[in-house]
């Protein structure tokens, strides 16, 4: 496709389908000229190529990074808690952008020039590396919270709805980090309440 002119900022996040923990959003402008080799959607890497590319795009790239907490998104809906976040990454560039290309379908509304583009992650370098910024970024995360509370798996699943999640919940009780707005949280919640 047809780039913007000027400086571009591609943006992604990780952690929208999250039942725990924050949506975290990354923004980068790679370098006129920088090579990024083996740079691709972060969800089709080992963690050691993610791992090493993060090192690369926060070492050699512009980037910003953008948090937005469980209950922000419990408060406020899941689009608008990406949208700050996004917006968040956006104002830490220290460069700024003239374009923003953006992974997904969801529209937004930047003061910047931008464009969403379905796949993005897969068709824009930029994109590429803010998706592998986000995603790391929030792993780390989910570590810390996996040593905060031991037995749910945040290690592994990274607070994603898999069943060893599910009976963890049902077993051991929701977390102060679960989106309790969530459905599948609410229902759990409604049947322990239910037979209490």
């Amino acid at each position: 496709m047809n780039l913007p002119k000027g400086i571009i900022a591609g943006l992604d996040e990780a952690g929208r389908g999250s039942w725990a923990g924050p949506v975290v959003a990354a923004a980068v402008i790679i370098p006129k000229g920088l090579r990024l080799p083996g740079l691709a959607d972060s969800k089709k890497l080992t963690p050691e190529k993610r791992e090493q590319l993060y090192s690369q795009i926060t070492s050699k790239c512009h980037f910003g990074l953008g948090i937005i907490p469980h209950d922000f998104i419990d408060s406020h809906g899941l689009l608008h808690a990406t949208f700050k976040a996004f917006e968040i990454a956006v104002n830490e560039l220290k460069l700024k952008p003239d374009h923003l290309l953006i992974d997904g379908r969801d529209r937004f509304k930047f003061v910047v020039p931008h464009t969403s583009i379905i796949k993005g992650d897969q068709k824009i370098k930029a994109i590429s590396a803010a998706s592998i910024v986000a995603k790391v970024a929030r792993d780390k995360l989910m570590l810390k919270y996996d040593q905060s509370y031991p037995g749910y798996g945040f290690a592994e699943h990274k607070g994603y709805g898999t069943s060893q999640h599910l009976n963890a919940i049902v077993n051991m009780g929701v977390l102060p980090i679960h989106r309790q707005s969530y459905e599948p949280l609410m229902k759990i919640k409604w049947s322990q309440q239910t037979f209490l």
